[in-house]
C-alpha cells in the first residue's frame, strides 16, 4: 500500500475530546490523514481545526456509531475526498454510572446500542469495504471493564465493552483472508474526562492506591499502539486484545 505516512487514512470515531482526541492526533503525528469524527459536527470542527489549522489532513464529519447509515455516509464522504479508507478506530463510547439493580430496560439498551453497536456496525460497513480493497487494520476500544467487571463504570458500559472483544475475534476470523486485521485495546484507568467524571477527587486516592503500578495510563501512549496496530507490519497480529492497564488485570 506504500509509505503510510503518505497514503494512509484514518478514521477515528468519538474523536472531539477524551482518549479518541489523543488517537486521533497520534495519528497525525505518525504522518496518517485522519477523519475525525463526532455525534456533534460543530465540535468534530473544533477538534479538527485545533489538530490542523491548515484542513489539509484532518477531515471533521459528523458521526453518529448508533446509526449504521451514519458509517455509509462518512465512507462515501472519505473516499470522495481522500479516494480511501485504511483505517478504523472504533472509540466512541458512552457509559452511565447507574447501580446494576436500577439500569433501565431503555438505558440498558441505549449504552449498549452505542458502544457494542457502534462497533459492530464499523466493523461491518468499513470493514466490507477494507475487505474488498484487499487491506486495512481496525481498532476495537476495548476496556479493563469488561474483563473484571468494572469498578466505577456501569454494567452496561462493563457488558458492552466484554463484547467487543469477543465481536473482535469474531471479525479477525471473518476478514483475515483478506488483508484486514482486526484488534482491540483494553486500557484500565486512564488520565481523561471521562475517568475524572466518573470518580470523585476524593476517591481518587483510592483508585490509585489499587493500580500496583500507582498511576492512571497516559492517553497518548494508548494513541501510539493504535499507531503500532495501524501500520502495514501489523499484518501478523489480529484478533488479539491489547491490555494496559498498570497491573490492574494480568493473564
Amino acid at each position: 500500500m506504500g509509505n503510510p505516512t503518505q497514503s494512509h487514512i484514518a478514521l477515528v470515531t468519538g474523536a472531539a475530546q477524551g482518549l479518541g482526541n489523543h488517537i486521533a492526533a497520534r495519528l497525525l503525528a505518525a504522518g496518517y490523514r485522519v477523519v475525525l469524527t463526532d455525534r456533534s459536527l460543530p465540535a468534530a470542527e473544533a477538534a479538527a481545526l485545533a489538530l490542523d489549522a491548515t484542513g489539509e489532513k484532518v477531515m471533521p464529519l459528523a458521526l453518529d456509531v448508533a446509526r449504521p447509515a451514519d458509517f455509509e455516509a462518512a465512507l462515501a464522504a472519505v473516499l470522495e475526498r481522500w479516494g480511501g479508507l485504511h483505517i478504523l478506530v472504533n472509540n466512541a463510547a458512552v457509559t452511565r454510572a447507574t447501580p446494576v439493580m436500577q439500569i433501565s430496560p431503555e438505558e440498558f439498551a441505549e449504552v449498549v446500542n452505542i458502544n457494542l453497536g457502534g462497533t459492530f456496525a464499523g466493523c461491518q460497513v468499513i470493514g466490507q469495504h477494507m475487505a474488498n480493497q484487499g487491506y486495512g487494520r481496525i481498532v476495537n476500544m476495548a476496556s479493563l471493564a469488561g474483563q473484571n467487571g468494572g469498578t466505577s463504570t456501569g454494567a452496561h458500559y462493563a457488558a458492552s465493552k466484554g463484547a467487543i472483544i469477543t465481536l473482535t475475534k469474531v471479525f479477525a476470523k471473518e476478514l483475515a483472508g483478506r488483508g484486514v486485521t482486526v484488534n482491540a485495546i483494553a486500557p484500565g484507568p486512564i488520565e481523561s474526562p471521562m475517568v475524572k467524571s466518573l470518580v470523585p477527587a476524593e476517591r481518587l486516592p483510592g483508585l490509585l492506591g489499587a493500580i500496583p503500578v500507582g498511576k492512571l495510563g497516559d492517553a497518548d501512549f494508548i494513541g501510539d499502539m493504535v499507531v503500532q496496530l495501524a501500520r502495514p507490519e501489523a499484518y501478523f497480529t489480529t484478533g488479539t486484545t491489547l491490555d494496559i492497564n498498570g497491573g490492574l488485570f494480568m493473564r
